[in-house]
């Protein structure tokens, strides 16, 4: 992770995110190489800079915004800094479990689909909804929270099964395994 994280740090300092935006980052890229590195055993081919990059730099919008518009005004941010595409589209579509283009209207975002698709969304997505502040976490409370909130809970728990098909078992299970050791 220290390869990516001397150029993201920079960016956050440039743009004033705090220690516990910096920490939750360096927290969701921790959980992300534990997924990047199964992917890559098991001969998935991922692209590991960009997941590990929009990990590190997925919440720099809400230097900007609190609101769940932090996911695309951070990747305009780091689009404006010559950050690729790849990453920048992770960092837009990590919100929730996506955001389709009707919701994404109604919620004032520029036209498109905010939906993750590629392995890479659906790793940085779902890393974050496994990490709360720095704290790597149970999937069940992020759903618990999404369901109190009145949020489509089974697109979140496809977000899941997409990675478990892909993975061949259980997400969760195997971050906390590689977490202990």
């Amino acid at each position: 992770m220290n390869q990516w994280n001397g150029s993201a740090l920079k960016l956050h300092y440039k743009y004033g995110s705090n220690e516990h935006i910096i920490r939750h980052c360096e927290t969701v890229a921790k959980v992300c190489g534990i997924l990047v590195a199964e992917l890559k055993e098991r001969g998935v081919r991922v692209n590991e800079e960009s997941v590990m990059m929009a990990a590190l730099l997925h919440d720099i919008g809400r230097n900007r915004t609190q609101t769940v518009q932090h996911g695309f005004v951070g990747a305009e941010m780091v689009a404006a800094e010559g950050v690729d595409s790849a990453t920048a589209d992770i960092i837009r579509k990590h919100v929730g479990a996506g955001i389709s283009a009707e919701e994404a209207a109604r919620l004032g975002f520029p036209d498109g689909d905010y939906i993750p698709r590629t392995i890479e969304e659906i790793v940085v997505s779902f890393a974050d909804k496994m990490v709360d502040g720095d704290r790597v976490r149970p999937f069940e409370l992020e759903v618990s929270r999404f369901r109190a909130k009145g949020h489509d809970v089974g697109r979140l728990e496809r977000l899941k099964e997409s990675l478990k098909d892909v993975i061949g078992g259980d997400p969760e299970e195997l971050i906390f395994s590689r977490l202990r050791c």
